[in-house]
This record gives structure tokens, C-alpha cells and sequence, in this order.
């Protein structure tokens, strides 16, 4: 009997742990949308390049590649500081497909990353 109850107990620790693990998951920031939005075809270069978070995130890399791989500037706007809405302004882009690509720390240090792409019509 003792047996089996060491092993129900066992279980129960083993799912309660289970429990926690995803809750805890669940505490991560996560990105609700893109500015421009991702896969956007869009008539003209965007003003900004943007973020939304559902908690805060500090961006740690934010970079635009062009589709021949070629980098672009962009100017942030947070400081490295913690932010729900994150915004950086690009220079001067030409018409074509545009990749951003992003790495930060939610707010409880947890590393995230993602990218998003848009287009400049001719």
C-alpha cells in the first residue's frame, strides 16, 4: 500500500510541476502586431517600423534587411527601456520586400525573438 501511495504522490508532484511549467510560460510578452503589418504590400515607405507587446519587452536588436541582404538604419525611439510599443524610424527605402528581424527580453528576462516582412510597391 505504501508503495502505491508513494507512486500517486509521485504522479500528483510530477502534474502540479506540470501545472507551474506552463502557467509560468504563459508570463512571457508576446507580440499582437506589426507596423507595417507583416506581409503588407505597401504604396509607399513606411514612416515608422513598429511593435506591440501585450507586456513590456525591451528590444535588445531590431535590424531591416533589404531583399539583396543590404541592412538599413533605423532610429529607435525607447532607450533599451522596457516598452509596450516599440518604434523605430527608417531612412529613405527604396520600392521592394523588406525583412525585420527582432530579439528582446520580456519583462520577466525571458529571450524572445521574431521577424515580420513588407513590401514597397513601384
Amino acid at each position: 500500500m505504501t508503495s502505491f501511495r508513494n507512486g500517486a504522490l509521485g504522479a500528483f508532484a510530477a502534474a502540479a510541476m506540470s501545472v507551474a511549467v506552463l502557467s509560468g510560460a504563459s508570463a512571457h510578452s508576446k507580440k499582437e502586431t506589426t507596423t507595417p503589418p507583416d506581409g503588407a504590400v505597401l504604396e509607399a515607405a513606411p514612416q515608422s517600423i513598429g511593435m506591440s507587446f501585450d507586456k513590456p519587452m525591451r528590444i535588445t536588436l531590431i535590424r531591416l534587411t533589404g531583399a539583396d541582404g543590404e541592412s538599413h538604419d533605423l532610429e529607435r525611439t525607447d532607450d533599451m527601456a522596457p516598452v509596450r510599443e516599440f518604434e523605430a524610424t527608417p531612412g529613405d527605402l527604396a520600392p521592394g520586400t523588406y525583412t525585420v528581424d527582432w530579439r528582446g527580453l520580456s519583462d520577466d528576462g525571458h529571450p524572445m525573438e521574431g521577424s515580420f516582412s513588407f513590401e514597397i510597391g513601384n
